[in-house]
């Protein structure tokens, strides 16, 4: 239920996020003053960050769910892996958006 719960929610976040981010990006590219709302979203570390996670545990749900729905009977090792591999991609994508921010 967790993974479920966690997978829509995660998709709609990470709508809102590369939406704003998006939107941002728009006045940032106009020749006029840019404006500060759209420097402190684009450039805001947290918002990376938060987009890393959450598409690093999206995608590796997903992959999980389509594993279930092809016939894989180890949900719970499923679940398992998922979660530790989540942990180790999105921990060095962290370190590799620390050394170069």
């Amino acid at each position: 239920m967790f993974i479920w719960l966690f997978h829509r929610t995660s998709g709609i976040a990470l709508i809102i996020l590369l939406g704003m981010k998006i939107f941002s990006s728009y006045f940032l590219y106009t020749k006029d003053k840019k404006p500060d709302w759209a420097l402190g979203i684009h450039r805001n570390p947290v918002v990376d960050i938060l987009i890393l996670v959450l598409f690093t545990f999206h995608s590796l749900y997903g992959l999980r769910t389509l594993a279930i729905d092809l016939g894989y009977k180890k949900e719970k090792q499923l679940f398992w892996l998922s979660n530790v591999l989540g942990c180790v991609i999105a921990a060095t994508l962290i370190v590799l958006y620390a050394r170069v921010a």
